[in-house]
């Protein structure tokens, strides 16, 4: 009479699987199959045995997309923020160096204990001469990266990677109004790449970057240019490593990206900065309106802004070579251009590059 009444709840109550769990687990899980199948290809890569291509169908790419990769990055971009205690910053930054393969003797500042939390060492800024600007060549690197493809742009398409490409016009959205920009009205054409080409005999051109986490974080303008407009698109912030590259057909097109558009000596420029996993936050230093990562968007959605209509008709004039803005972690630069026919590349698909070498001339 003295024991205990041991009262239990049904099982039903105590767990209750809700569809947003099984989404997440079983996302979460099959993201991390993806990553070790990535894993395995690069090392095919490096004994150089040719991979095939195998897209991923539209099950698999919506599954990935249950994974929360937006609300995980902007929990990971708060705990970038918080201040690190003197005494836990040399461990922490130390094992993120050894993992990534960093190389602190370019930092501005080598001293560990400078930096007060993971944001402030992710956009460490570099000594000057530790990238010299090319100025023999008309186009630069923007950043430091690893070269995923480049070229023409040919039927509308762009490579992401070798064999898997992408809609120009779903990656940079409708035309831009001529009014907004600096050059005359581009010739009568059928298709949306027709219309981004100003002058008779040019051509449009492409190239990828893609940066890992322990390149510079940093990117400049790639040559001497003016933006006219930026458009903003929300969107999800799946990997963009050259395994998911390979994957996902119309990755660039699913993330979120920031497009810059303007002009140069040859016509038509821009430059796209594409959002990733833990990525979320991308700054352009001259735009102080944009904010990346909002928690509340509209899939499909983008907004514009004219740096011209607000800027007194002039545009941002940026020098080749000069800060443009900055990723938290690693993620991609796109390039889209309209030069001569003679424009020639100066790379090979799969080569490491770093900010301010050539990536071609005239």
């Amino acid at each position: 009479t003295d024991r205990k009444k041991l009262h239990t709840a049904p099982v039903g109550q105590v767990f209750r699987l809700r569809p947003f769990h099984v989404l997440v687990a079983t996302g979460g899980g099959y993201a991390g199959y993806r990553k070790y199948e990535d894993y395995k290809l690069e090392q095919l890569e490096k004994r150089g045995i040719e991979v095939p291509v195998k897209l991923a169908s539209e099950w698999e790419v919506a599954l990935y997309k249950s994974v929360p990769t937006r609300l995980l990055s902007r929990a990971w971009g708060r705990l970038n923020q918080v201040e690190l205690p003197t005494w836990l910053r040399k461990p922490v930054y130390s094992l993120y160096i050894w993992t990534f393969g960093v190389n602190m003797k370019e930092a501005a500042v080598e001293d560990l204990h400078h930096y007060r939390n993971l944001s402030e060492f992710f956009r460490r800024k570099l000594k000057p001469q530790a990238r010299p600007v090319c100025g023999v060549h008309s186009v630069i690197s923007p950043s430091d990266g690893k070269i995923l493809n480049f070229g023409q742009v040919k039927n509308c398409e762009v490579e992401q990677v070798k064999g898997v490409t992408y809609s120009l016009e779903s990656f940079l959205g409708p035309r831009i109004s001529t009014e907004e920009m600096h050059f005359s009205q581009a010739p009568p054409g059928n298709s949306f790449q027709q219309q981004l080409v100003t002058k008779e005999g040019n051509e449009l051109y492409h190239c990828v970057i893609y940066l890992a986490p322990g390149d510079y974080h940093c990117f400049h303008s790639p040559t001497d240019w003016t933006v006219s407009h930026r458009r903003h698109f929300p969107g999800s912030l799946m990997s963009v490593n050259p395994g998911v590259a390979r994957w996902i057909k119309e990755l660039f097109c699913h993330n979120e990206r920031v497009v810059l558009t303007g002009d140069w000596k040859h016509g038509f420029f821009s430059l796209t900065a594409v959002g990733a996993t833990n990525v979320g936050s991308i700054r352009i230093y001259f735009d102080q309106d944009l904010h990346t990562n909002s928690p509340s968007y509209s899939k499909g959605s983008y907004n514009d802004f004219s740096f011209i209509s607000n800027n007194k008709k002039e545009g941002i004039p940026m020098r080749k070579g000069e800060h443009l803005g900055e990723f938290n972690l690693g993620s991609t630069i796109v390039l889209i251009f309209e030069a001569p026919k003679d424009f020639k590349f100066n790379l090979k698909a799969g080569q490491k590059i770093r900010f301010g070498e050539a990536l071609g001339s005239l």
